[in-house]
């Protein structure tokens, strides 16, 4: 268990090659707010080797600019496709050489476990994820990608499953979470 409650700052990526979600968290114990999320358009360049040294430096930019201790990353998802398989986990690996290079500690977590995390179902869909991340923080709809809120998902999975309730001294969770947030749910 970590019982860990001095300030952290979590940078939240969704990995792609097309476009790239980020998101930074602050946070210190059970609370978080959100710094910023957006992604990063790689559609425009010219070819795989430039998308990746494109990520390359965003994440380097995005550690110089707000100073994350904590990269929460997701995993690439296996679907029918492995050249696109192959094309994420190079993505991913881009990122994570970025932030250990820059000392930052390095979590990987599945879809599905963020899913989970943050929806209490981990086969719910894109949008539930991001409308349940509505609930639970304010910020803008102005994105039209939801790698931005997937991003800020990992980030806010690893929040969760690390935080300390200060007052009882035991871990929190989903359900935790839920009994103090009461009247953030709807439904």
């Amino acid at each position: 268990m970590n019982t860990d409650t001095t300030d952290h700052i979590i940078l939240g990526i969704d990995p792609g090659t097309n476009i790239m979600g980020y998101s930074l968290l602050k946070t210190h114990a059970r609370n978080s707010e959100i710094i910023t999320l957006d992604v990063i358009n790689l559609k425009k360049q010219p070819d795989q080797s430039a998308k990746l040294k494109m990520i390359y430096e965003s994440t380097q930019n995005l550690i110089e600019t707000y100073h994350p201790d904590i990269l929460a990353i997701e995993e690439p998802f296996y679907g029918k496709n492995p050249q696109s398989m192959l094309k994420l986990g190079r993505a991913q690996g881009v990122v994570i050489g970025a932030c250990l290079h820059a000392g930052l500690e390095v979590f990987e977590y599945t879809p599905r476990r963020i899913k989970q995390s943050i929806t209490g179902k981990g086969a719910a869909s894109k949008e539930q994820v991001a409308a349940m991340l509505h609930t639970m923080y304010t910020f803008s709809t102005e994105t039209k990608y939801l790698d931005a809120t997937d991003a800020l998902a990992a980030a806010v999975t690893h929040h969760l499953q690390n935080r300390v309730v200060l007052n009882t001294g035991k871990a929190s969770g989903w359900e935790a979470f839920l009994s103090q947030h009461k009247d953030r749910i709807i439904g």
